[in-house]
């Protein structure tokens, strides 16, 4: 298969990335993004743009693609709602848009998170605008679009985009947690997964990621 990854030089991107390049069921990733990944692989292109929505600019090429891997997003912190929504909700439902409409035979998996709501109506500002997010791709005409949800996450050995606050909590957290723990090389084999068999779901949380992973 062949497909795309937003948000190589994030901590989620980067361990999803390490495992298409090592997984022999992928064969092309192209990475799309605002700043130059450095990094040279046999398996890796890349498209650089200065805003999402120039992909309209590259029809042709990205109707070669089996699956959209959407890594790319910020955390909360020191955002209001108006802000977050413009980062999030308003960063991935058009890109994702215009993306469905240029190839709709495409799988597209959208990285969310544990404790997203759905209703729209919760008390947590994040999980509200997440839950718009989700609801929104599981209207777009793909062939299958998939919300991951993961909790803890365990980065692979040989990252570089990764946050001081993982380093030391996950290693201390996992052990407790095992239930809510996936590493990325879960979350890749995943989403890998996802384009090549499918799922019954279009939420995944975290048992469901660890499942599909195998």
């Amino acid at each position: 298969m062949k497909v795309i990854l937003t948000g190589a030089t994030g901590m989620v991107g980067e361990g999803v990335l390490f495992e298409c390049l090592e997984n022999p069921a992928v064969e092309e990733v192209l990475l799309i993004g605002r700043k130059h990944y450095s990094l040279t692989h046999p398996k890796l292109k890349e498209l650089l743009l200065k805003d999402f929505s120039e992909i309209n600019q590259h029809t042709e090429q990205l109707k070669q693609y089996d699956g959209c891997f959407f890594c790319a997003g910020i955390s909360s912190i020191g955002e209001n709602e108006e802000s977050f929504t413009k980062k999030t909700y308003d960063f991935v439902v058009p890109f994702a848009t215009t993306l469905s409409q240029i190839n709709p035979a495409m799988v597209f998996t959208y990285v969310s998170g544990s404790r997203t709501d759905s209703s729209e109506q919760g008390k947590v500002m994040w999980a509200r605008v997440k839950g718009r997010t989700e609801n929104a791709l599981m209207k777009l005409p793909f062939k299958g679009q998939y919300n991951f949800r993961p909790a803890i996450m365990k980065p692979t050995k040989g990252q570089v985009s990764v946050k001081l606050i993982y380093k030391i909590l996950a290693p201390v957290l996992a052990p407790f947690l095992p239930s809510q723990t996936l590493t990325l090389t879960q979350v890749g084999k995943a989403m890998i997964n996802a384009v090549s068999k499918g799922y019954s779901k279009s939420i995944l949380e975290v048992s469901d990621i660890a499942q599909l992973a195998k």
